[in-house]
């Protein structure tokens, strides 16, 4: 690339000067980087979300583009700060499943990637914050990455990243499987964990899925299809079941959120 990418996604939102922080330590660093911002907005500490949001984005720009993930609700304890290199992209993340989607896609690919904890503290800003390792850490490494170093230089190899358990559901018997949500959109779509291609006899029927005592027994293929007032399942643009609920909030009808659980019977 000629100019260098870097993608930012926190749950940081807006109306605090913490984006604009990082912003700021990179730019110092790499003055030439395109900064993108991918979203803000993640629900606090939702790691689910903040590892689909990351998913579903990061295929999308080009080779050599540095992904900054950052949803920490462990900054400034012993949890590790790493640096993943895959497809030709770089991510930057605290090593507490924020990246175990990246990490999935590169075990289904059969491709192993490249895995180090950031420990090189010549790279980082100094004098580093216990609170805000986004601005201290993850930023200057990201840039410094644009510059052109290379991850050996960042710290040691690991083996052992943290995936987080959310990424595929948990079958517990034949036809009973434990799931969990991975995010709800603005809409009140309710983005579930299971894959299409290994669920989509949903469309077909019989199933159920149980919310707490809420169960949705429904398929359809579009919204408008779905009558009023009535919980029902359908094919996301993502490639992951939801279940929505027609012009209204499906997420505030069964009152889940991202890292809710949930069952599937087929």
């Amino acid at each position: 690339m000629k100019r260098p990418v870097i993608t930012l996604l926190t749950d940081f939102g807006l109306a605090d000067h913490y984006v604009a922080a990082m912003k700021g330590v990179i730019l110092a660093i790499c003055p030439e980087v395109q900064l993108v911002d991918i979203s803000h907005e993640i629900t606090p500490y939702a790691i689910p979300e903040a590892a689909y949001t990351l998913a579903q984005t990061w295929k999308l720009y080009p080779k050599g583009t540095t992904h900054v993930a950052v949803v920490d609700p462990g900054v400034g304890s012993s949890r590790r700060a790493i640096v993943v290199e895959f497809a030709g992209h770089r991510f930057i993340a605290p090593d507490n499943g924020v990246l175990g989607m990246v990490l999935d896609a590169a075990a289904q690919g059969k491709v192993r990637a490249k895995i180090r904890e950031i420990s090189t503290i010549r790279y980082f800003r100094r004098p580093v914050s216990q609170t805000f390792h986004g601005r201290d850490v993850f930023a200057p490494v990201a840039a410094h990455l644009a510059k052109g170093i290379g991850l050996a230089s960042l710290g040691r190899p690991i083996l052992d990243p943290v995936l987080g358990g959310f990424t595929k559901p948990t079958q517990l018997a034949p036809n009973l499987w434990a799931g969990v949500v991975l995010k709800t959109d603005r809409f009140g779509n309710v983005i579930t964990n299971l894959e299409w291609n290994s669920f989509s006899s949903i469309a077909r029927g019989p199933f159920r899925l149980k919310f707490g005592r809420r169960t949705v027994t429904r398929f359809h293929h579009t919204y408008d299809a779905a009558p009023p007032d009535r919980l029902f399942a359908l094919r996301g643009s993502s490639g992951y079941l939801e279940v929505s609920l027609r012009r209204e909030s499906a997420a505030a009808d069964l009152g889940v959120l991202s890292g809710s659980p949930f069952e599937l019977v087929l």
